[in-house]
């Protein structure tokens, strides 16, 4: 199992780039890639994201040592960032939590992968109705 450490460095590497570049790239200093590298620290939400973009791997892959697919979870990724630049932070988390729920479903079994999606996207659609209506009638989202 690789670590949060080991998944930057080694992502690094592969998309041919240095501390220095990469550092530049999130708008951190060489000093905090080094100490991602090292595991002795690790970046804020938003520096999450930029990192994850820079090395073309998902958030939920350099966060979790279970997960070995760099592109684990990129799929939802849209909707999440969606969710968050139009509700915040705590949107964002109650879209991650009912991805993850329903992973099982998206993950296999007999279902067509268009029948899937068209679900996801019915989810997704009712969920953002329901927070615009929210922000309407209590002006929050």
């Amino acid at each position: 199992m690789k670590t949060f450490a080991d998944k930057v460095r080694e992502n690094r590497r592969l998309t041919n780039l240095t501390q220095e570049e990469l550092a530049c790239l999130i708008g951190v200093s060489k000093r905090s890639v080094a100490a991602y590298e090292t595991g002795s620290a690790r970046p804020r939400r938003a520096v999450m994201a930029r990192l994850s973009d820079a090395l073309h791997v998902s958030p939920e892959y350099l966060l979790r040592d279970d997960i070995d697919d760099p592109l684990y979870g990129s799929a939802s990724s849209p909707y999440i960032e969606d969710a968050r630049r139009r509700y915040g932070a705590k949107a964002a988390r109650e879209v991650e939590f009912l991805l993850e729920r329903n992973s099982a479903f998206f993950a296999g079994g007999e279902i067509s992968q268009e029948a899937k999606d068209s679900y996801f996207e019915a989810v997704m659609k009712a969920y953002l109705l329901c927070k615009e209506e929210a922000k309407k009638t209590f002006g929050r989202g």
